[in-house]
This record gives structure tokens, sequence and C-alpha cells, in this order.
């Protein structure tokens, strides 16, 4: 287990841009992957992460989510979205920015548990839901400041932050 260097824009952003390829085999290799992910997630002090922000391009997330066990997505997959709502966002591979993003209000995920055995987990309105969406987007190339609708909706975290006491605000992967 080792906290690994978290991979951010603009200097590492290859890996970042690329669709992550599936992972094909569940073994000893894929168990450490997530000890590592675990340990640097949580060394970010992040909600979520997803293998390509520590610089291996394959389809693997992991949540931590706070007062619930974190748990792994392999080669997860958004079967179903609803509804819309404004959060604002951060991520570890974006350090020290902000964005008002929108975010589907419900999400569903299918995906495989680290024996490869099938899941799926559904959110609503929730930090889960907004984490699925977020890790989900990484793996396929895809990072939250591409959903900022305009500059203006992006800020430093020593500017002023807009005044809605209603978003969502953490630090995902």
């Amino acid at each position: 287990m080792a906290v690994r260097k978290i991979t951010t824009l603009p200097g590492d952003a290859p890996v970042l841009r690329t669709p992550a390829r599936a992972v094909t085999r569940f073994d000893a290799t894929l168990r450490a992957l997530l000890d590592d992910m675990a340990d640097s997630m949580y060394g970010a002090q992040g909600v979520g992460l997803a293998a390509p922000q520590i610089g291996v391009p394959l389809r693997v997330v992991l949540l931590g989510i706070p007062a619930r066990p974190p748990f792994p997505l392999i080669n997860p997959e958004i079967v179903e979205r609803g509804g819309e709502r404004e959060l604002t966002e951060g991520c570890l591979s974006v350090p020290g920015y902000r964005g008002a993003v929108l975010r589907s209000e419900t999400v569903k995920v299918r995906a495989q548990d680290p024996q490869g055995r099938e899941i799926e987990i559904s959110a609503e309105g929730d930090l889960l839901a907004h984490a699925l969406e977020h890790e989900i987007d990484h793996i396929n190339g895809t990072v939250y400041i591409d959903h900022v609708q305009s500059p203006d909706d992006l800020w430093h975290l020593d500017e002023l932050e807009p005044d809605d006491e209603d978003d969502d605000e953490d630090q995902d992967g």
C-alpha cells in the first residue's frame, strides 16, 4: 500500500483526457491498486478517486463517502440518469479551484466488484450521486471543468466564492 502522486492538470493531462481501458483481470494486482487508491484518496482528503488520477489508465473508481465504508467500482457505467441540479464542485486533479456545474439528481450505475461480480448502485440527490458522476467522468477522459458553463463559473479558492448556501461543496476525486 502506498500513497501515489495525484495526476493534475495541466501537466499530466494525457491520462486524464483519454478514456481508460476496461479491467479484464481481477487479481492481486487489482487489489493492490485499490489499496493504493484508498491510501492516495484519504491522503489527499478526497471522497472519491479514479485510477487515471494516479496515472493508471484503467476503469477503476473508489468512493469514500463520509459515514459509509469505502467501496470500489470496476468498469462502472452510468445506465440511468434523471433530473438536474447545480453544484459547486472541486477535484483533486484540479487543485485550488472550484466550479459551478450541472449534475444529475438521480444516477444508476452498473459495475463489477473486485471479484468480477456484477453490481448495481443507485443514488438520488446526495453526495454519492454527485461522486458517481464525477468519478465515472474521470475514467471517460472528462474533468469537471469541462462541465463549467463559462469562465465566471470557475474560481480559485483564494477568490470570493459565489454566494449560494445550498450548493454541495466537496473535494471529489
